[in-house]
């Protein structure tokens, strides 16, 4: 195999072919294996026909794409979910944008926002810490990455703007204090990241980073993690990086973090390998399917963090 099998890439393309979904397989090919001149494009296009699996007919995505909800039917977080990946190819725009935003318009909340859950996912499996609500109200968690991502993606569509209201308004109250946790800072970041109000975007990641700083939400020092407390709800051991907020050197949380406090960070992801190839699941492990379907997921995430930042792979 090439690059030699003791390098990490190596390692990880052998858990990916080993363990990974035919969705994270043409992941990995698009962003980690060698193409000729034009191949980029029939790689994105192989991405795109093992996503097209997950789409229902409502416009929405589903079946398990997202592992910790299972069964069938379009859920929100599914669709955050199928954007990211749209979004890695390029490909997170166009006439597709329509049937998603049809679905999203449909499932809004009185003030035009998503639920983090949609109720027609009752009575299938889902990950304990992701109760099904009777009366949903709008979410932050799906809201802000599915806003972001569909801005980046140039998409003009009435849905938006109510959203992209509710989101501003969402994140302005994190800033300001009301109570939050990584994952829905997370989820706000994607927003700031792409909303295309630059200058309030810079201004309100700032006053985020300051509170996410102050209220301990990252570890800054990853040697410290085990004496550092983890959110309410949270598994044991399920802590946030500098890494995990500004994945990409041009994220608006990047200058939340000292170059030191990134290297810290960044070190810690590239040592947390795992002999098989992959990397960890940091949150609670409910059922064996859905830990097997997620790793891969993060195997990849932490390959395009390293590459981002200039580390070696090989």
């Amino acid at each position: 195999m090439d690059p030699a099998p003791t390098s990490s890439l190596a390692r990880a393309e052998h858990f990916i072919w080993l363990t990974a979904r035919v969705l994270e397989q043409r992941r990995f090919g698009y962003h980690f294996l060698p193409s000729r001149e034009g191949d980029r494009d029939r790689a994105a296009d192989a991405v795109e026909r093992a996503l097209a699996a997950y789409q229902n007919d409502d416009g929405g995505y589903g079946h398990a794409l997202e592992p910790d909800l299972r069964g069938p039917v379009s859920q929100p977080l599914h669709t955050a979910h199928a954007l990211r990946v749209l979004d890695e190819i390029d490909r997170c725009g166009g006439p597709g944008m329509e049937q998603v935003c049809r679905y999203l318009t449909g499932i809004s909340t009185p003030d035009g926002a998503l639920p983090a859950l949609h109720p027609s996912l009752r009575g299938y499996p889902a990950a304990p810490w992701l109760p099904v609500p009777d009366a949903p109200s709008s979410d932050l968690l799906a809201t802000g990455p599915v806003t972001g991502l569909l801005h980046r993606g140039g998409v003009w569509h009435a849905w938006l703007f109510r959203a992209t209201d509710f989101c501003w308004s969402a994140v302005e109250e994190l800033a300001d204090g009301a109570p939050t946790h990584p994952y829905e800072v997370i989820a706000a970041l994607t927003f700031l990241n792409w909303v295309p109000d630059r200058s309030r975007a810079t201004t309100v990641a700032e006053r985020l980073g300051t509170r996410v700083r102050g209220q301990g939400l990252v570890v800054l020092d990853p040697r410290a993690a085990a004496s550092h407390p983890v959110p309410d709800g949270y598994a044991p051991g399920e802590h946030h990086f500098a890494h995990d907020f500004a994945p990409r050197p041009g994220s608006v949380a990047r200058s939340w973090f000292s170059d030191a406090e990134l290297t810290a960070s960044l070190d810690h992801l590239a040592a947390a390998q795992q002999d098989d190839g992959g990397w960890p699941l940091t949150w609670g492990q409910w059922a064996p399917g859905t830990a097997l379907e997620c790793r891969p997921i993060v195997t990849i995430d932490a390959l395009l963090t390293l590459r981002a930042y200039g580390r070696p792979l090989h």
